[in-house]
């Protein structure tokens, strides 16, 4: 969908929608807005080189995970040799000019985040509804884009009776001075709730992880302020207390804060230390819970985490900590003599110790367990295995965080026409 844009020169631009998978798109810079539009291109299944010295952790996450290939330096025009589009995301404009100009020189559409009428392509507000994908430009004005791609995204919801809202509302902010803990769900851009989804349209500053789905900070209005907060397990990581400072501050100052988190809030996801924070500075909070991954990513790979004459209970436990440190928590000898479901949530790096653990509190190695990568996502992978042989099957196949563990026997409960 567009308006009638008039591009430099007066001629409109032309709405288009490109097939970029398997083509290569060349991403220029690694801050704020590479980490906005690299999930949308990797959506559309494109072959996506980053050409930046630095990136910021949501970005090194997607590196990490083979989605992308990052050169660690500056732009150099024969990046762009058999590319098909290259989004400039830099804020220097004669780094920016220059690599237009061997865009232009190579015949190659080029986005420019700093300065629209300098580009040859524009990208569209987006929104997304099932396998309808809408696209708005907003004669240049970004925030014109945002709020009719917010009133058609509300149409589109409302005519599927999800959201019964006023279209007229849309992109409307409240006032400002407050917060929100929202769960964005375990990865799905779908399965954040409508609340969730409502207030991330009104923010005017977004505090983000790293298991947030990528598309839906994509579709953030041009002015929101996005803070990276990623927290890439085992690596470089923004304090707590910082990312308190940053959501309590920007509160403080007048500004609407969506602190937006993978999963929900509060299941292994420190949003009560936010909430006590927010407290402390007398700001106020509003939680919206999101669907877990300890349940979610188990029934999209066929594992129902409790089933009729199966398990009447499930356990979700957190397996960052290994059995035997003293930092544990968890009972482990009595999680072993549960009949239930055991869920473990970033356990991956554990398995091997945990499996152990289980065997050796009685836990009968014949157990089905399944392991569940990035689950209800398009990079979902899942194997089934025994209690006695997963930590080596993990490892043969590969699977990397994050990933859910299910062990029990609903994990067979489904296959087994039960």
């Amino acid at each position: 969908m567009s308006e009638r844009d008039v591009a430099p020169g007066g001629a409109a631009p032309y709405p288009l929608g490109l097939r970029l998978h398997r083509r290569r798109v060349v991403v220029v810079g690694g801050g704020a807005v590479a980490t906005r539009r690299v999930p949308a291109l990797l959506d559309a299944g494109a072959d996506v080189l980053l050409v930046a010295p630095e990136l910021t952790p949501a970005l090194r996450a997607h590196v990490d995970a083979g989605r992308l290939r990052w050169e660690a330096r500056r732009f150099a025009p024969a990046d762009l040799d058999g590319a098909w589009l290259v989004q400039v995301a830099v804020d220097d404009p004669a780094a920016a000019a220059s690599v237009s100009a061997a865009a232009v020189e190579r015949r190659i559409f080029c986005v420019r985040a700093d300065d629209r009428e300098a580009a040859t392509a524009w990208t569209p507000a987006v929104t997304r509804h099932g396998p309808v994908t809408v696209a708005v430009l907003g004669g240049g004005d970004p925030r014109r884009a945002m709020t009719v791609r917010d009133a058609v995204r509300d149409l589109l919801a409302a005519r599927s009776g999800s959201l019964p809202t006023d279209p007229a509302a849309a992109g409307r902010s409240r006032p400002g001075g407050r917060v929100a803990l929202v769960g964005a769900g375990p990865g799905d851009p779908e399965l954040i709730t409508v609340k969730g989804l409502r207030l991330l349209t009104e923010a005017e500053v977004v505090v983000a992880d790293r298991l947030v789905p990528g598309l839906l900070l994509d579709e953030l209005r041009a002015d929101v302020e996005l803070v990276d907060a990623s927290k890439i397990p085992y690596g470089p990581a923004r304090t707590q207390e910082e990312i308190n400072r940053i959501i309590v501050d920007r509160a403080l100052a007048g500004r609407f804060v969506v602190r937006l988190k993978g999963g929900d809030p509060y299941v292994f996801g420190r949003g009560g230390e936010e909430l006590l924070a927010c407290a402390a500075a007398g700001v106020p909070v509003t939680v919206v819970p999101g669907v877990t991954s300890a349940v979610a990513v188990p029934a999209v790979a066929g594992v129902p985490v409790t089933h009729r004459a199966v398990a009447h209970e499930f356990t979700v436990v957190s397996g960052h900590v290994a059995p035997d440190s003293p930092d544990s928590l968890v009972r482990w000898e009595a999680l072993a003599a549960l009949r239930g479901t055991l869920v473990i949530l970033m356990g991956l790096k554990n398995l091997a110790a945990i499996a152990a653990t289980l065997l050796a509190h009685g836990r009968p190695g014949r157990t089905p367990v399944a392991v569940v990568q990035e689950g209800t996502t398009g990079a979902q992978r899942t194997i089934r295995s025994t209690l006695d042989t997963v930590a080596a099957d993990v490892t043969a196949a590969g699977l990397r965080p994050p990933a859910v563990v299910v062990v029990g026997d609903v994990v067979n409960a489904l296959t087994a026409g039960a």
